[in-house]
């Protein structure tokens, strides 16, 4: 079917640039989508649709990394067509979701592009939600307001004191564990969940009403006990029982390269995120729906995902921000926005955050920054990170467990390529009998507060476990030689 065009056209790549990466399609043997895509740029619609679904299909032939790079690209160009045909016809949701398909999954050639098209039909959102005198809309499953309000009254009982239990040593934490890469690999199996529209009324909710404030009671004042048992129930065995994790306010540059980056010494640095937009507009709900709420994003489902019921679903933030605050959490259904370029993806989030001077250190060179967003209960297992890493957390708290890289191999990681960075050992169930070696192992561990940082030196082993509500943000770089400009 051909298309009469009577609204404008989303921005479209030039035909030079769409000549170029055509030819190179063609070099592959994709004659088939280049005639179906020449097809779709007449305003054959069934045309773009198959040669979308072609190129998704390309996607999926081979593992991750050895797909051909230019098959992304044309996976881009076809969402911007498929975009186009559903502004068209005024379905702008289906316009948005095609569009952060193509972010998220497709190539760098047309990611100007894509992000154009969204600003324009934003835009015209933003112009259309002006003349109807502020009324807002937000993209997502129905919310029970009341509902939200008593998740985060329960989520607030059962974290009352934490906050004390920092405070329970002259360092601040106590204690007597990337995307890693298979999940790049892994995600986008499942089909993407249908998105849904509701309206909102204007009463603010915050994702966490909790008391964050660091007290400085000490421990007989702060009924320690029942402090200690309100964390360690569902944390790993031994949890709190060795090291300290050395925590430093406003942490001088010059002393986290001399003292901890160059020795290679993981360290919380408070008090050097408090500026960060984000540090207040990330606890509000309705500040995320009304932002970024119809903008599809990959979450995982599942305990964590080395499970094996463990599943990946695309679905609006929206419906991401009712599952967090739904009170019917079980562990199979958790469901976490984990190790997602968020920021590249959604530019109207990338303003709240700034990139820590830290991640400078001895020419350092940013390799990722990503996004780690979901309810109480999600865990990252064990596992290793070859690049620098500084964990910022925003909203919540997480316990995490540090092993250093020098104890590998009695933390027994898999053989296989795609789970080498990951360890046999689980934590949350020890299988002694399976893992000898890893059940008298010394270890770091701490509560990563509101507000702090925490540095992880290359290839350390970090368990991670969020407490409560929890919004984090990962740097990642490697140092770069002057000599050769190549990443150590």
């Amino acid at each position: 079917m051909v298309l009469t065009m009577e609204r404008p056209l989303l921005m479209l790549p030039l035909d030079a640039q769409r000549d170029e990466l055509l030819n190179k399609v063609s070099q592959k043997g994709g004659f088939a989508y280049v005639a179906l895509i020449m097809l779709a740029a007449t305003g054959d619609v069934h045309s773009a649709e198959a040669a979308h679904d072609m190129a998704w299909e390309q996607l999926h032939s081979a593992p991750w990394h050895s797909v051909e790079p230019v098959w992304r690209d044309a996976y881009s160009l076809s969402c911007l067509h498929m975009a186009s045909f559903h502004h068209h016809a005024g379905k702008e949701e289906d316009a948005l979701r095609v569009l952060d398909m193509g972010l998220i999954m497709g190539g760098p050639l047309l990611r100007p592009d894509l992000n154009s098209a969204i600003s324009f039909i934003q835009g015209e959102r933003n112009s259309t939600n002006n003349d109807s005198e502020g009324a807002e809309v937000f993209v997502g499953a129905e919310s029970d307001d009341s509902g939200i309000q008593e998740a985060v009254k329960a989520e607030e009982t059962d974290l009352e004191n934490i906050s004390d239990l920092s405070h329970c040593s002259k360092h601040s934490h106590v204690s007597c564990g990337p995307l890693p890469h298979k999940r790049i690999g892994l995600w986008l199996k499942e089909g993407a969940t249908s998105l849904k529209k509701h309206s909102s009324n204007r009463e603010k909710h915050k994702l966490t009403d909790l008391d964050m404030s660091n007290q400085q009671g000490r421990p007989s004042e702060m009924h320690t006990g029942s402090c200690f048992s309100k964390v360690l129930w569902g944390l790993p065995h031994r949890s709190f029982c060795f090291k300290f994790i050395e925590k430093r306010h406003l942490l001088s540059l010059e002393d986290f390269l001399c003292n901890f980056f160059l020795p290679g010494f993981p360290v919380i640095i408070s008090g050097a995120i408090s500026h960060w937009p984000a540090m207040e507009k990330w606890k509000d709900m309705d500040y995320l729906k009304r932002t970024v709420g119809n903008r599809t994003v990959p979450v995982e489902v599942g305990q964590h995902y080395l499970d094996a019921e463990w599943k990946q679903e695309l679905i609006t933030i929206s419906e991401l921000l009712e599952r967090i605050q739904s009170k019917e959490q079980m562990p199979k259904r958790l469901t976490y926005l984990a190790q997602h370029p968020l920021f590249d993806q959604i530019s109207q989030l990338h303003g709240d955050i700034l990139v820590p001077d830290y991640c400078t250190a001895s020419n350092g060179k940013l390799r990722a920054v990503n996004a780690w967003f979901g309810p109480a209960g999600t865990v990252t297992p064990l596992h290793q990170d070859p690049p620098h890493n500084l964990l910022a957390q925003v909203v919540g708290k997480k316990y995490v467990r540090l092993y250093p890289a020098s104890v590998s191999e009695e933390l027994y990681p898999y053989s296989e390529p795609m789970l080498n960075n990951s360890s046999q050992v689980d934590l949350d169930n020890l299988d002694s009998a399976k893992f000898p070696r890893a059940e008298q192992l010394s270890f770091m561990d701490c509560i990563l507060d509101e507000g702090e940082m925490l540095y992880i030196p290359p290839k350390w082993w970090h368990y991670v476990k969020s407490l409560s509500i929890s919004f984090s943000v990962s740097f990642w770089w490697n140092v770069v030689s002057s000599d050769d400009d190549d990443a150590q």
